[in-house]
């Protein structure tokens, strides 16, 4: 298979911190010694994609943010890697007056415009620098990848392309404009780093129209400016399959709001619901022991720790979409192989006696010595396995913590059944007046899915009564306004989508994972597992995908960038279906719905499926958007 957005994307990133030139093979050469100066936005699409200490090993000695209080490092080439901003664009003039580097390296996330090219150019000249600004670049490299098959938009200002901002009822139309620019740019940067010409498709009437007419206009554009067409010689041979170009699916995420309020069950998802989760790191409060402090003391203070979850983490790249309890499972297993090799380790040296001897002492023994130098040789591959399996096992059971404080299998059971359309075992009001199940979010997710899900509206009587058992509860009642008026627009617009038939087998309590020497005491939660259904989007890119007919997308608009004149058509034009397709939800996504295509593209051996949104929010993020717009 041909490179993933992530290798590529970093690849683009290890290119720009060569100086824009391919880096070597031979890494015997020692690296130039080099600074990298970026800004927010820099910070978001590197660190994701390499570590410090590959940093390191490519020359960064320093990375600095652009607007921080820098010093002069006169005999050091820099490497700048900013958006071309109108502050950024004054503060590397101001580096140029100030001769803070050697050489400067200006490296723009997005292109930038002639005019602050000249405001550059302008400041060289002054500050009798221009020989030292060695190069400009544009790298077109505005979007963050988090996998190997998903990225989205921004993490800075993301809530001026966010699902409120795009819905609100006041917009005007130059801030929609300004919105849907946004998200083109940084689309179009997305397909230049990704080297293909997509195929676009998209529903009609929406938000996603706009991208989609404006992306085709860019793209287009691009590819008719033959001498500086950015899709053309050695970047497009490197395509996936560069005679089969990729299918675009635009989403909008007004076709399924019920997804990003549902409780989950896989394991990123969780971490993503119940933690603080962002950017691939997770922030865990960790308390400090169980131990009450003296009356009167103040309370310790609470340790923040920190954990990458990153592509190198075998356990996390094979876990990650698996359902919690056999992740817990899973974890349980990898401690006990763990503990079973340094006992090992420990058993040897206690038969030689060496008990309190150090490695060098171990290896200038006799070869009776080979099986203990093997030992002693893999363990640093087992302190990184222990480190792991900490972190995995710290994250897991403060997931754990939720899921039980929470009774979060009960509400994602019971929100299955809902969107299922499955028999109810209990009743919803009971489910919001029970005062042990889940918070007040909780509680409004849950009811917001059965709202957006239902058929038929609740009666004004039965709503009344449902409000009044939300108020009780404690919940804010905004988010419902708003969704009370999407779901009268909707009605007008298309019928709501479908859930699929999807629904979770209980396997009886876990009460085999957890035994009695299990690290998590999971009594009392259920064993559900996943049946695979597909989500409204994944529905979607299936009959575009396959180019079935179905009333659902038969309406869908066809856009072909390298057509030279845009047809207004709905028809395709090639009818074999595609092998790769890049779905984009516009006004958000989650990991719910990424993990439900990764499932949905284990089915369809030799297709590859990417997700991309906008801006990546959890149920709470999300829910705080609808009381935003519902406030009266």
């Amino acid at each position: 298979m041909a490179a993933s957005i992530r290798e590529k994307q970093t690849a683009a990133l290890r290119r720009m911190l060569n100086f824009n030139a391919p880096p070597l093979k031979n890494s015997a050469a020692e690296p130039v010694w080099k600074v990298l100066i970026y800004d927010r936005f820099g910070q978001d699409i590197i660190s994701p994609l390499l570590s410090v200490k590959e940093l390191r090993d490519m020359g960064i000695t320093l990375h600095l943010l652009l607007h921080s209080d820098r010093d002069p490092i006169p005999d050091v080439p820099a490497i700048y890697f900013v958006m071309p901003t109108e502050e950024n664009v004054d503060r590397i003039c101001q580096d140029l007056r100030n001769q803070l580097y050697e050489s400067y390296y200006l490296n723009f996330i997005s292109a930038i415009s002639r005019s602050k090219l000249e405001d550059i150019a302008g400041a060289a000249l002054g500050a009798n620098a221009v020989s030292q600004v060695t190069k400009v670049f544009d790298q077109y490299l505005n979007f963050i990848t988090l996998e190997d098959d998903m990225f989205v938009l921004c993490n800075q200002n993301k809530e001026l392309i966010s699902y409120h901002a795009i819905n609100k009822p006041d917009i005007m139309d130059t801030e929609m404009d300004a919105i849907m620019d946004t998200i083109v740019d940084s689309l179009f940067c997305f397909f230049v780093t990704l080297g293909a010409v997509p195929i676009i498709r998209c529903p009609r009437g929406n938000a996603a129209e706009m991208v989609a007419v404006k992306l085709d206009k860019k793209l287009r554009e691009n590819l008719r400016d033959a001498r500086n067409s950015l899709f053309t010689g050695d970047t497009m041979g490197a395509g996936q399959f560069s005679f089969q170009r990729p299918l675009f699916v635009l989403a909008d995420r007004n076709l399924d709001l019920a997804t990003p309020l549902h409780h989950t069950w896989t394991y990123q998802a969780l971490i993503h619901d119940v933690l603080d989760f962002h950017l691939n790191r997770v922030n865990l409060e960790e308390s400090s022991g169980p131990e009450a402090s003296p009356s009167g003391a103040r309370p310790k203070k609470k340790n923040k720790k920190s954990y990458d979850l990153t592509a190198a983490d075998r356990f996390w790249q094979k876990h990650k979409g698996s359902p919690f309890p056999e992740v817990a499972e899973s974890v349980q297993q990898e401690l006990d192989t763990y503990r079973a090799q340094e006992d090992e380790v420990k058993r040897l040296k206690s038969i030689m006696g060496l008990e309190g001897e150090d490695e060098g002492a171990i290896s200038m023994l006799s070869d009776n010595t080979a099986k203990l130098t093997s030992a002693v040789s893999s363990l640093p591959e087992l302190l990184e396995k222990k480190r792991l399996i900490d972190l995995h096992t710290n994250v897991a059971t403060a997931v754990l913590d939720n899921i039980k404080t929470r009774k979060l299998d009960v509400y994602f059971e019971y929100e299955e059944k809902l969107m299922s359309k499955s028999t109810l075992d209990k009743s919803l009001l009971d489910m919001i007046s029970d005062p042990d199940a889940g918070t007040p979010e909780d509680k409004m997710r849950l009811f917001l899915i059965y709202y957006i899900t239902s058929q038929q509206p609740p009666t004004e009587t039965d709503l009344e009564q449902y409000k009044r058992a939300l108020t009780d509860a404690g919940c804010n009642l905004a988010p419902l306004n708003y969704i009370k008026q999407w779901k009268a627009f909707t009605k007008m617009a298309a019928t709501p989508a479908s859930y699929g038939n999807s629904g979770t087998k209980p396997m009886g309590l876990i009460s085999r994972v957890m035994n009695t020497g299990s690290q998590f005491v999971m009594e009392g939660v259920k064993n559900l597992v996943l049946k695979q259904h597909n989500l409204p989007v994944a529905r979607i890119l299936d009959n575009l995908m396959d180019m079935k007919c179905n009333p659902e997308t038969d309406d869908y608009r066809y856009f072909d960038p390298k057509m030279l004149r845009g047809s207004e058509s709905s028809i395709p034009r090639n009818k074999n279906p595609f092998q790769e397709a890049i779905v984009f939800v516009v006004g958000g996504g989650n990991y719910i719905e990424y993990q439900n295509l990764v499932d949905y593209a284990k089915t369809k051996p030799g297709k590859r499926v990417m997700y991309g949104c906008s801006e990546l929010f959890n149920a709470s993020q999300f829910l705080k958007q609808l009381s935003q717009l519902g406030q009266k």
